[in-house]
């Protein structure tokens, strides 16, 4: 018996099975026109009624299926003659079915890639082609049904006590608000006006993770290449970024060579012309660095979300700023998760933002889909008092790492010249980290209290 018939077979005899697979199984998996019209009317069946059809059930149906010629059904009636078998081993008609369909999928999805390679399909570009390949690839079976409260309490403990893997910040306070450092998965955006230190910023980042023997790829669209590998090794070499240039060619690979004997890490820095880079392009960067130079990055930066495209959006009449930065939030996000890493990026504030001390979410420029989409959102605050203090004060806007009303203002010390950010002592953090006076409603004039209302109203009759 073929394994098609055997899984058409235990469709009809088996309602466990035919759960467990249906919602995998495709009409274009079986190659013979009978089975594949067999399973389209199993599947027409339970989609309707919730269950599974008998033979004299499918016999009906597909008697009534005008598509068919009388020699097809009688084709099919002698097909289902022969379904009547359910196989004892259920686990292994399981796993050859996930393998059925893993490999007709792929079977399909290669066939589908050459016909948009010889131009006889409209509606699809090659693009699409790494696209339909790895959904073909992805397939499989998912038996989890989700998480029973109850009897699945002791993995849940398990979880609370598991460490989290974390790419830490060399910066105490980042550490202290994020409880550790950057999580994997997650979309982390600062905030910040022209000039405040976004590039500065992530730019120290990326030396930190260096430092860390991490591997990091540096995606830029606003500054060339060889610009932000400068700003790198001023802050490396701890030079500013005048002498940089003065350095003697034998200084600089002494430096070079100190730098590399400190970390076993790489960093990858990637210039995309502004607005015509977007998720999917980083992607084949991803796989082409996994491929070519199996460089695995352990965090991406994105320097800055604001100037990627969108790989799903085109900026027009019926696409508005809103939809379009939000789908560039979420693509990027989505790369983040698929790839289990860490993407830093930044936006711009409004115009009113740039020149506020206080920076709230409502101060993201463009599209307030951003702050809703990102896991943690900072703003990056410079004002003339601050800049003569050689400090950034920084701001929490949204954390799903921790509470944001902790910590909720700090500054950090900031040498642009050397585009160094560093701690302060707690003595600078006094004044800033200072808690709101709490309020007492009760003795607000215009405030009524629940006493008082009761009082007023105890005598009205409904």
């Amino acid at each position: 018996m073929k394994l098609e018939t055997l899984i058409l077979s235990n469709l009809l005899n088996d309602e466990n099975y035919l759960r467990k697979v249906i919602p995998f199984i495709k009409d274009e998996y079986f190659i013979d026109s009978i089975e594949r019209k067999l399973y389209y009317h199993i599947r027409n069946f339970v989609d309707e009624y919730n269950a599974s059809p008998s033979v004299e059930a499918l016999s009906i149906s597909c008697q009534n299926d005008k598509t068919l010629t009388e020699d097809e059904y009688y084709r099919i009636t002698s097909v289902l003659e022969t379904l009547t078998q359910k196989e004892n081993n259920i686990e292994w008609l399981l796993v050859e079915t996930e393998k059925f369909c893993k490999d007709k999928a792929v079977y399909n999805a290669i066939v589908q890639s050459i016909q948009i390679i010889d131009g006889k399909n409209d509606k699809l570009t090659s693009d699409a082609i790494p696209e339909i390949l790895k959904d073909a690839l992805a397939i499989s079976f998912d038996n989890s049904v989700g998480h029973d409260y109850l009897e699945d309490s002791e993995s849940r403990f398990d979880f609370y006590h598991r460490v989290e893997e974390k790419l830490p910040f060399d910066l105490e306070f980042f550490n202290k608000i994020t409880k550790g450092g950057l999580s994997k998965k997650t979309l982390n955006v600062a905030l910040a006006g022209t000039g405040v230190g976004k590039s500065l910023f992530m730019c120290h980042m990326a030396a930190g993770a260096l430092s860390q023997g991490k591997n990091v790829l540096y995606i830029t669209m606003e500054m060339a290449e060889e610009k932000i590998a400068e700003r790198i090794d001023a802050n490396l070499m701890n030079v500013t970024m005048d002498d940089l240039k003065n350095l003697p060619k034998q200084m600089f690979d002494d430096r070079i060579t100190r730098i590399q004997k400190k970390t076993e890490g790489k960093l990858i820095i990637k210039e995309y012309p502004t607005a015509s880079a977007h998720a999917g392009h980083f992607r084949a960067l991803l796989n082409e660095l996994s491929l070519k130079k199996d460089i695995r990055p352990d965090i991406i930066f994105i320097d800055y979300l604001n100037i990627c495209a969108s790989s799903r959006f085109k900026m027009s009449g019926s696409v508005n700023s809103y939809i379009y930065i939000k789908g560039i939030a979420e693509e990027l996000r989505g790369l983040a998760v698929e790839f289990n890493v860490p993407i830093m990026t930044a936006t711009q504030t409004t115009r009113t933002g740039y020149s506020n001390s206080d920076v709230e979410l409502t101060d993201t420029s463009e599209s307030f889909g951003l702050p809703a989409t990102a896991d943690f959102m900072f703003a990056l605050i410079s004002t003339e008092d601050l800049e003569k203090l050689g400090q950034l004060l920084i701001k929490q806007l949204k954390n799903r790492y921790n509470d944001p009303s902790q910590h909720k203002r700090f500054v950090i010390g900031v040498d642009r010249a050397k585009m160094k950010l560093f701690d302060l002592d707690m003595s600078a953090q006094k004044s800033i980290m200072q808690e709101p006076e709490k309020k007492d409603y009760n003795n607000r004039p215009n405030f009524v209290s629940s006493k008082t209302f009761s009082r007023n109203f105890e005598n009205i009759k409904i």
